[in-house]
């Protein structure tokens, strides 16, 4: 619900604080900007013309819900919760203080809505730049407040607000990062690994990893944040039947690139079930002092 988490939002034109107007049904700035509370419960938050990037379609948003409800990357969605309590731990947040989070490319909130669950009292910020994701984002945990946003623009966050940052297999802006980190908070990112789901590239002509991905994160983080913990690398089977795999696809950047005709017609070729192997390195940055 926003009105959970309003104190922490900020204009996105000039970074004054945000306050609920007309019983939440619009949040108005210290500046006079007015920002309508969409029916599901989100809200857009973007400067100037608007947001210039698109995100996941329906049908997208819709393969995500499906393949992670199935629960296999269960593993991952551990891992990231685990990592924000250790950061939080290691914080300086007063143990009767609730802490604040912020998913970035936070999708349908699987994961938020998990680490929430997990964390006592903990209010979290979910971010996604699709109005189609955010729908889903915005119900999926009583703690959560969803806000339509891009991720390369001034986050509409307040200075030093957020406690622990998670971006799963998502965006990153460190530079913004820096700033609404609050004293002793982190940035845990999940990386797809060299070799993720490997085995559905070849007979499905999708997409693989981009090389580097890792140091990329590093060089684009210099000057802004550095590692706080050694990174972990994850690795686990998954067996996949079809539906799965064409849940797994939907969801990624191949479903862009691949009719569902073409996909289709490859799949038929797959045997009934398929076992894969998911990779990913888990990173804990903090802000560079």
């Amino acid at each position: 619900m926003l009105s959970h988490i309003v104190d922490i939002l900020a204009d996105p034109n000039d970074g004054t604080a945000l306050s609920g107007a007309d019983d939440f049904s619009r949040l108005v700035s210290e500046s006079g900007h007015s920002f309508d509370v969409a029916k599901q419960g989100y809200v857009t938050l973007a400067a100037g013309a608007g947001l210039k990037h698109k995100g996941d379609d329906m049908d997208m948003v819709n393969a995500r819900e499906a393949y992670l409800a199935t629960g296999h990357f269960a593993p991952f969605v551990e891992s990231v919760t685990g990592a924000v309590q250790d950061a939080l731990d290691a914080s300086s947040l007063s143990a009767s203080t609730p802490a604040s989070l912020l998913e970035v490319g936070a999708g349908t909130g699987y994961y938020l809505a998990h680490t929430l669950d997990s964390i006592d009292g903990a209010r979290g910020v979910g971010l996604d730049i699709s109005p189609h994701a955010a729908k889903h984002l915005a119900k999926c945990h009583p703690r959560v407040g969803a806000v339509v946003a891009d991720v390369w623009q001034q986050l509409p966050i307040r200075d030093e607000s957020i406690d622990a940052i998670s971006v799963v297999f998502a965006p990153r802006n460190p530079s913004e990062f820096q700033r609404v980190l609050a004293p002793g908070g982190q940035v845990i990112v999940l990386t797809p690994g060299a070799g993720h789901l490997d085995e559905l590239r070849e007979p499905l002509g999708i997409l693989g990893v981009e090389e580097g991905k890792v140091e990329r994160m590093y060089e684009q983080a210099e000057g802004y944040l550095e590692q706080a913990a050694d990174p972990v690398d994850i690795s686990f089977p998954i067996h996949l039947d079809k539906a799965a795999i064409a849940a797994q696809v939907g969801m990624s950047p191949s479903a862009r690139h691949i009719s569902a005709d073409e996909l289709a017609e490859r799949m038929a070729a797959l045997p009934p079930t398929l076992t894969v192997t998911a990779r990913a390195r888990l990173d804990r940055l903090r802000a560079v002092s």
